[in-house]
């Protein structure tokens, strides 16, 4: 099971069978579906304009064969293609509507390991495709409904290398963003770019706001130093290195640079749920409002946004279900535990250079180091656990069984089986993107947290015969 077809879009490993794996036939087939549903959908085109589609990867080692799939599918379909290069995952977001494009594609499987990519798909603002319309990519691709063009009706490349300083440039611009201000403060960060986009992209925004960069895997040749999801276990190396340069803090972001993580002056994790809880903290004390992120993030967003006076709601996990809540609920900023921050002020989209400018905004007008930030902050402990599934097991039936087991609690199943118990909770889903469920925890201790997910792990190990 290492081809997932959701509403995230196509994610894979390469190599293997077609239809098993992310080969370079399932690549034709859904760049094939994504061209088919955006012609359908747009109907006739004033002038003879051609559909336009945005089109950016990370520098994963597969990342040129599947851009070069990708962008030739769309060709033969009639479409035209702006081609960015090496970009993120928020670039190509952002040059979607600059380009007035029809759509955006960015191939990177985030912040699964090397052997994976994918094809995530962007509607014309710019945004991750509604379910609704990723069933009807996936209902189109397996008809195989696809009808080329002629040769006189192909579409045409236009390279646009500049996206990442635009991208940067926007940021900046940003009312909440003042770089003038960090200038005075001669921070020093390390920067941990997993060897990919980010170690181009976050120390480039970075020196332009007067910051001291120490890079660390900032090369993007796609061959990832260590597992490329920032957590604790994965970051040996940046929190070493923060101590040994007396840096101001570290960054960490992943393959595609849409999740953000920070390490503290004294070498220890930030906090991956906590760099959201941060920069809303600024973002409330300057513009009050709402906020929203996923049922699998901290609670003390929640606190955060009620210490502001305004309401906080919890989505179904997966962005476009967070970005739905916030367009509902007319949130100021959101986004989802795992590092990534979503500020509609630039765009719907997460964001880790957004994070970065706003954050580095905040410290610079606190007389705290960032570990002293950290610590005024209500403190939760969160513990993230996944069991390997195979595809005997039945991920329903199982999460039905433990809502029975504890209907007498506060459960919601809106997305999997979250329970909530007076000071702690468990949140236990299907992945969208690994074949996994997912065991989320939280508690006042990491004891708590720890003892409660293992809990949980022990009893769907049990429900499940494994």
């Amino acid at each position: 099971m290492t081809l997932i077809k959701s509403i995230s879009g196509i994610r894979g490993t390469i190599g293997g069978k077609v239809g098993d794996n992310l080969t370079p036939v399932d690549a034709v087939k859904f760049a094939s579906a994504y061209g088919t549903f955006l012609k359908a959908g747009i109907g006739k085109l004033e002038d003879g304009r051609k559909l336009k589609v945005v089109i950016g990867r990370d520098a994963r080692i597969s990342g040129p064969m599947i851009h070069n799939l990708v962008q030739n599918t769309l060709l033969g379909l009639g479409i035209d293609v702006i081609d960015l290069g090496l970009s993120t995952t928020p670039t190509v977001e952002v040059a979607v509507p600059m380009e007035n494009a029809d759509g955006g594609i960015i191939l990177t499987a985030s912040h699964n390991p090397k052997q994976w990519n994918a094809l995530k798909l962007l509607n014309a603002k710019g945004e991750f495709l509604s379910g609704a319309d990723g069933a009807k990519i996936l209902e189109i691709a397996e008809a195989e409904a696809f009808d080329f063009v002629d040769v006189d009706s192909l579409g045409e490349v236009t390279i646009s290398d500049s996206y990442m300083d635009i991208h940067i440039d926007e940021v900046l611009e940003l009312p909440l963003v003042d770089a003038d201000l960090v200038k005075t403060k001669k921070y020093k960060v390390v920067v941990d770019g997993v060897n990919s986009t980010g170690g181009i992209i976050i120390p480039n925004l970075l020196e332009q706001m007067g910051v001291e960069v120490v890079k660390l895997y900032c090369e993007p040749n796609g061959h990832f130093p260590h597992n490329p999801e920032p957590l604790k276990e994965h970051l040996g190396d940046i929190c070493k290195l923060v101590i040994d340069e007396k840096a101001d803090f570290g960054i960490v972001v992943d393959p595609d640079v849409d999740r953000l993580a920070f390490i503290s002056n004294d070498g220890e994790m930030f906090g991956e749920e906590y760099t959201l809880v941060a920069v809303a903290d600024y973002v409330l004390s300057k513009t009050p409002g709402n906020t929203v992120s996923n049922m699998s993030s901290s609670r003390a967003l929640r606190d955060i946004t009620e210490k502001h006076n305004g309401s906080y709601q919890a989505s179904a996990v997966g962005e476009v279900n967070v970005v739905e809540l916030m367009k509902k609920t007319n949130a100021i900023i959101g986004g989802e535990g795992n590092g990534g921050i979503i500020y509609p002020e630039l765009h719907y989209g997460r964001d880790s250079l957004v994070g970065v400018a706003l954050f580095l905004t905040y410290l610079a007008g606190q007389d705290k180091t960032v570990a002293e930030l950290r610590a005024s902050y209500p403190q939760y402990y969160m513990s993230k656990n996944k069991i390997e599934l195979t595809p005997q097991i039945d991920v329903d039936a199982i999460l039905e069984s433990l809502t029975a087991t504890y209907k007498n609690e506060q459960i919601s199943t809106i997305d999997g089986v979250k329970i909530d118990f007076a000071t702690e909770w468990v949140h236990l889903r299907k992945s969208n993107t690994e074949p996994i469920i997912r065991i989320y925890t939280e508690a006042p201790t990491q004891q708590e947290a720890d003892v409660l997910a293992e809990r949980f792990v022990n009893e769907l190990k049990v429900i499940a015969g494994i």
